[in-house]
């Protein structure tokens, strides 16, 4: 029998575009029983469709083995990323697998919108590795127009084209981001311009203390100060430039060096192979979007989709030795633990920010930065080392 709570979110997803279905294009008038919409326009039309292929929304278990597909596309884009980096050990894919009610319940259960975003960031990912850049950007300001968090991959992926193409080279790729959205939100924006840009992208929404599982421990007066806010926003930046400067980028060059034309640039030396240059593009983008979970100003428990599928990369990328394996499986238990535990706790929100500080630990000193050339790799599949490389 499904739980009785499982038709609160699908329910209010249907009612928001329910009116837009109806013609309605005031993004300030769409709203359903728990509040007004509050997403970008790709999701109206995304849920627009679940939608219609529901029955106005009336059948639920059809939407549930939507989503059950979903799941698996899922997991096979996720897969294909980390078989092309080859940094994770086989049996870690169990876990993806199989160890995550929560995760389970977000996508089948609750049908929540945050998988079908994370869905489309993999795939722009696997893009990425592909050398498709255009169409990886396309795809990934898709993601965002379905929900804001894909945006904590922004300043990874910044970083990339800038390093990739150089200042010129990467605002064409910036382009395709920015027309997409324009796009998408146009019959809005013709509407009501502001009504939309607030609605859509309101970066200072309150969240309520009720539902937060990474902020349990303090006081709601200190999880609603907007100092709290601003201190939480300036570790971000500040954790996001460290990496930048001392991880993502050598330190044997300027980074002032990513402005300029490519072709212009000294070759790294050495020459790295296929494989790590792959595991490099996906360590900037996941590192870059743990940060910003690590910072956020509250984590509600269908966040978890946000990271968890980068979770064993993030921990498996830096060099481990055997007797390492098992205090990382247990890494990923007690993270696990947390985002079960509900209502949340004084001790499980403090054993999810310890075990984040544990892992940007092993992030910072267990990755150095490495040289990449501007080249594109000349394959597409990983080469094998030579014995004498390995």
């Amino acid at each position: 029998r499904r739980p009785a709570d499982t038709e609160i979110d699908w329910k209010a997803y249907m009612q928001e575009v329910e009116g837009f279905a109806n013609g309605t294009l005031d993004y300030t008038q769409l709203k359903g029983d728990t509040g007004p919409l509050v997403y970008p326009a790709g999701f109206v039309y995304i849920f627009l469709g679940l939608y219609h292929a529901t029955g106005r929304g009336s059948d639920i278990r059809l939407a549930q083995y939507i989503f059950a597909g979903l799941y698996l596309l899922n997991l096979l884009l996720v897969f294909r990323i980390y078989c092309r980096t080859n940094k994770v050990p086989p049996y870690v894919f169990f876990f993806m697998c199989c160890a995550s009610y929560r995760i389970h319940s977000i996508f089948v259960l609750r049908l929540f919108n945050d998988p079908v975003a994370m869905a489309i960031l993999f795939l722009a990912i696997n893009l990425f590795l592909e050398e498709r850049w255009s169409w990886g950007c396309l795809l990934f300001s898709l993601a965002v127009s379905v929900k804001m968090n894909i945006l904590l991959f922004a300043p990874g992926l910044l970083f990339l084209l800038l390093q990739r193409f150089g200042l010129l080279g990467c605002i064409p790729k910036l382009c395709i981001c920015a027309l997409l959205q324009v796009l998408l939100g146009l019959p809005f924006l013709l509407v009501n311009p502001v009504g939309y840009l607030t609605r859509s992208f309101d970066l200072g929404r309150q969240f309520q203390f009720k539902w937060t599982v990474n902020w349990r421990f303090l006081p709601e007066e200190v999880f609603q100060n907007r100092v709290f806010h601003a201190a939480l926003l300036l570790a971000h930046l500040a954790g996001l430039g460290l990496f930048a400067l001392h991880r993502w980028h050598s330190s044997k060059e300027n980074i002032l060096t990513l402005l300029k034309d490519p072709a212009k640039r000294k070759p790294a030396s050495p020459r790295l192979t296929v494989n790590n240059i792959l595991a490099w593009i996906v360590f900037i983008l996941f590192s870059s979007n743990f940060l910003g979970v690590c910072c956020s100003r509250s984590l509600h428990y269908q966040f978890y989709v946000w990271y968890f599928h980068t979770l064993p990369y993030l921990l498996w990328c830096t060099p481990t030795t055997k007797l390492a394996h098992m205090p990382k499986v247990l890494l990923l238990g007690v993270i696990e633990l947390c985002w079960n535990t509900y209502p949340s706790t004084v001790c499980s929100s403090l054993s999810l920010h310890i075990c984040h500080g544990l892992i940007l630990l092993q992030l910072w000193y267990g990755t150095a930065p490495t040289a990449v050339s501007h080249t594109p790799p000349s394959s597409k599949k990983p080469t094998a080392m030579s014995k004498k490389a390995q």
